[in-house]
């Protein structure tokens, strides 16, 4: 593991539908794939740190996903199993139902995994869980867990969320597949929130098809959501997969940050451009100078605001028990105004107006999910910059590896579509995917790793 470079790229993990075709007519390895991967988890976890629980039954159920182990990121209740939400304050906590999704996998027949670790209540402060390319550096956050435990091959699907770049920076950081679907496509109840405005459920797998079946079956509305808008359904083939949309038209979203860039992401994100435009693809350079130069402090006033409101009698109650990270977050939200927090939320929905004109003729955005390596050292998730734009519109964004950096370490693309065009997006990504033809492989996590 502490060579960034060794992975088994002949090894790249089965992904959901590949399973589910393995499974038609064949009992025994339904049966026995769950088992499997418990005892993979179980030998690489000293390392990994993945897991903040690992279920002893593992057994498979009836069902349109029987067979298929999920792995549910530790702020999504689970009604048999704790729920820390990655704090000692809730380090014993079973709730007593469970979150609307997990309610929905276990109806689907899906096999409830185990938790993945989270960062505290999904904000900056890391839990253990390390990057499985290199274990001295970030896996990302703060869907940690969720990322490394499919990166690392134990399972082929793992729910994450998203209030500014927790599922699509992870995703780019670990090489997997990461999508956060558009806002209020996927009901957030039993999730706890950390800002109602911008909280996403979303998906870690190893391919377009697995995230956009996933979402064909798991999307959906609940009362107790009240900001839910479910996308229109679409369904997936699990023979075929997901049908690529052929020769997208494809705006180029650089932002001014550009240059923060690290020079092999730069790179591999202009060799994506040329292979599109050889495979088809018409691009064009699109700037979006509103959303670029307001949309960070915008989603963070929001966000700290919001928080503030949820967190703040914590912190007041446990102070030896939440992080410095939490107190800032709560202490910068009381010093917004009234007037602040009004002020950022108009402007959102003037952005979210905005942007349906703005890409007006395109079938995605094409950008960056990151600046480009997960950094080295735990203590800190990475930048979300590249993320928080379209975290504040809502709008699908699907996060592709496609290469490697000069550390060995996963670099992604980013794909944007526009809000609730997730059936779309999805279809532009599953064409981008096909087009770079790129596998990272199994990163070698323990030495008794085949």
């Amino acid at each position: 593991m502490s060579d960034a470079n060794a992975r088994s790229a002949g090894n790249s993990g089965a992904g959901v539908l590949e399973l589910l075709r393995l499974f038609k007519g064949n009992d025994a390895a339904a049966d026995q794939y769950a088992t499997s991967c418990r005892k993979k988890a179980l030998a690489v976890e000293p390392v990994l740190k993945a897991f903040e629980y690992l279920p002893l039954d593992v057994a498979r159920k009836p069902g349109l996903l029987s067979g298929i182990p999920v792995g549910i990121k530790d702020i999504i209740a689970t009604a048999d199993m704790p729920t820390t939400n990655g704090s000692p304050i809730y380090r014993d906590h079973v709730p007593d139902a469970d979150a609307w999704i997990v309610e929905r996998l276990r109806n689907l027949g899906a096999t409830i995994f185990g938790k993945t670790v989270s960062t505290e209540f999904a904000w900056r402060h890391p839990g253990p869980t390390v990057n499985p390319w290199n274990q001295k550096h970030t896996p990302g956050g703060s869907s940690s867990g969720s990322a490394a435990s499919v990166a690392a091959g134990i399972i082929p699907l793992a729910l994450g969320t998203q209030t500014l770049g927790s599922i699509i920076r992870p995703a780019a950081f670990n090489g997997v597949v990461g999508f956060k679907p558009s806002f209020g496509a996927i009901p957030r109840t039993g999730v706890h929130p950390l800002s109602p405005s911008f909280d996403h459920v979303g998906f870690f797998a190893r391919c377009v098809d697995d995230v956009a079946y996933a979402l064909s079956l798991l999307g959906g509305a609940s009362d107790s959501d009240i900001q839910g808008r479910p996308v229109p359904a679409f369904q997936v083939s699990i023979e075929q997969g997901l049908s690529p949309l052929a020769a997208p038209r494809l705006a180029i979203v650089r932002f001014a940050k550009w240059p923060k860039a690290e020079r092999e992401q730069q790179r591999l994100f202009d060799a994506a451009v040329v292979k599109s435009r050889d495979a088809g693809a018409t691009l064009e350079e699109l700037e979006l100078p509103e959303l670029d130069r307001s949309n960070w402090s915008t989603i963070n006033t929001i966000l700290a605001s919001e928080a503030a409101l949820i967190f703040g009698h914590l912190v007041e109650r446990y102070p030896d028990r939440t992080s410095n990270h939490l107190k800032d977050l709560v202490r910068t939200g009381k010093a917004h105004t009234a007037y602040d927090y009004l002020a950022a939320k108009a402007l959102q929905e003037e952005l979210r107006s905005a942007i349906s004109s703005q890409l007006l003729g395109f079938d995605a955005v094409l950008t960056l999910p990151a600046f480009g390596e997960a950094p080295e050292g735990l203590g800190y998730t990475g930048d979300a910059e590249y993320c928080a734009p379209w975290t504040l519109l809502g709008t699908p964004a699907v996060s592709l590896p496609a290469g490697f950096g000069k550390n060995g370490l996963p670099l992604g693309l980013q794909i944007v579509g526009a809000y609730r065009q997730d059936y779309r997006t999805l279809r532009v990504a599953k064409w981008i995917e096909s087009v770079l033809k790129f596998d990272p492989g199994i990163p070698r996590v323990h030495p008794t790793e085949v």
